[in-house]
């Protein structure tokens, strides 16, 4: 037998393991289709807050660490960083046979092994902890002042050791993308494998029939690392172009105060209204650094080209030439440089189409399926 099928895989103890649940993201993206393979799946989680989360997760069997007695914990988690490396630690799935952790955070710090029973130890990283590993990006991004963050760094160094500790002893890695592929070896000296995460294809298809729009289009949260202030600021440049900004956060405020007047700020936008927008930009821009990045995705999905500052998972979705552009460095100058000459009408539609099809919840499925299944076999021979 080469392989195991989603019915025999159905006949494993699995255990689902997230960092917490009192907020949506990404990480819960990738939470709510593991839940969707494995649905009779127990959910080991520090903490949850069932009224900030969607109806449908009361219906999951979500086990929490006595973290979720702890007063303000789901509207304030970070001031408790100290504590979920205990919490985790004293969390034993040795009774399972697969353990699949999502981990951004601790969560892969579970307790596998036991003298009666060891499970099986996958972790789907979506990145090695940042706030200990990435302090300096971590704190521009949450904006720590200075003093706070060198107060921190004797507990830091503490909860790094923790930190590579518990990646020593997790049995195999799955990576988002190259980039985290790069950390996890890196950092925890682990190799790993690349299942990059789940994009809705299905829904962002693109439109039967539709021309493209006058507009360039950012969908993303207005916060300090998304450096949506590098398109606003790149655009004052370009008079004769227009920018379409969806989201909000805190340096909204800031942004349209300084934004040239062909720089349009929306808000929020229904899910219908984002998928309109896409499928008639001129190009979908990206300016941040991500670990992976699903918007940019979304876009190529609908069959418009992404123009990504050249890091991170734009390195693995955007195709230079093909579906989009890189920009090599997070300047005006670099991000203008590309913009300047740039011609909406010379990526091919279906091309940006099947490069976001390898991207697909499908293609998810099929490579974390096939991957889980090699592990348990080898296990088993």
């Amino acid at each position: 037998m080469t392989e195991i099928s989603l019915r025999e895989l159905a006949t494993f103890r699995v255990a689902l393991v997230h960092d917490w649940l009192n907020q949506m993201g990404g990480a819960e993206n990738v939470l709510e289709e593991l839940v969707q393979l494995f649905p009779g799946a127990p959910v080991y989680t520090s903490m949850y807050d069932r009224y900030v989360m969607p109806a449908a997760y009361q219906q999951w069997d979500i086990r929490t660490t006595f973290m979720q007695r702890l007063p303000g914990v789901t509207r304030h988690h970070q001031k408790y960083l100290p504590v979920y490396p205990l919490a985790f630690a004293r969390t034993d799935l040795s009774a399972y046979d697969l353990v699949l952790s999502n981990k951004s955070g601790f969560c892969h710090g579970v307790r596998t092994a036991s003298h009666a029973h060891t499970a099986i130890h996958v972790c789907y990283c979506l990145t090695p902890t940042r706030y200990l590993w990435l302090f300096d990006q971590y704190r521009e991004r949450e904006q720590i002042q200075p003093v706070l963050g060198a107060l921190l760094q004797p507990m830091l160094a503490q909860l790094r050791r923790w930190d590579y500790a518990a990646a020593q002893r997790v049995d195999h890695f799955i990576a988002i993308s190259s980039e985290v592929q790069r950390r996890i070896r890196d950092i925890y000296h682990r190799e790993s494998v690349i299942i990059h995460p789940p994009v809705d294809t299905e829904y962002f298809r693109p439109a039967q029939q539709s021309t493209v729009g006058d507009y360039y289009l950012i969908v993303s949260r207005l916060i300090p690392y998304k450096r949506i202030d590098l398109a606003v600021r790149a655009f004052a440049h370009l008079p004769q172009e227009k920018l379409i900004v969806v989201g909000d956060g805190r340096d909204r405020a800031e942004l349209a105060a300084t934004a040239s007047s062909n720089v349009h700020f929306v808000g929020r936008q229904p899910r219908e209204r984002v998928r309109d927008l896409l499928r008639r930009c001129k190009a979908f821009l990206f300016p941040g650094l991500e670990d992976f990045g699903i918007a940019p995705v979304e876009a190529l999905s609908v069959g418009r080209p992404v123009i990504a500052f050249a890091g991170g998972g734009a390195l693995d979705t955007v195709t230079p030439g093909v579906t989009g552009e890189l920009f090599a460095e997070q300047t005006v100058e670099s991000l203008l440089a590309t913009l300047q000459p740039f011609d909406a009408q010379a990526y091919d539609p279906v091309a940006c189409r099947a490069q976001a099809e390898c991207f697909s919840v499908a293609a998810f499925r099929r490579k974390l399926l096939a991957y889980l299944g090699s592990v348990l076999l080898r296990s088993a021979a």
